[in-house]
């Protein structure tokens, strides 16, 4: 499931939307979150989204830390 059914109106480069993309396909796989939009997985977009906007754009820091927000150190 794209990232991008999550970002509303926020605008990233193709390439930064791609990572996290990464990020977020590899959060839900660990964590075995649905591919439908349920509050869970909504939250890990956004945290990733959140990230990214901080200046964030290596999938795999985005996605340790969308874990390590919510607990988790992957």
């Amino acid at each position: 499931m794209p990232i991008t059914r999550y970002l509303r109106s926020k605008v990233f480069d193709p390439e930064t939307t791609a990572v996290m993309g990464m990020a977020f396909e590899k959060v839900c796989g660990r964590l075995g979150l649905s591919l439908t939009s349920d509050a869970m997985t909504e939250s890990f977009a956004k945290v990733i989204i959140e990230l990214a906007e901080g200046g964030e754009t290596d999938a795999e820091r985005l996605y340790q830390g969308a874990l390590a927000y919510f607990g988790d150190r992957g």
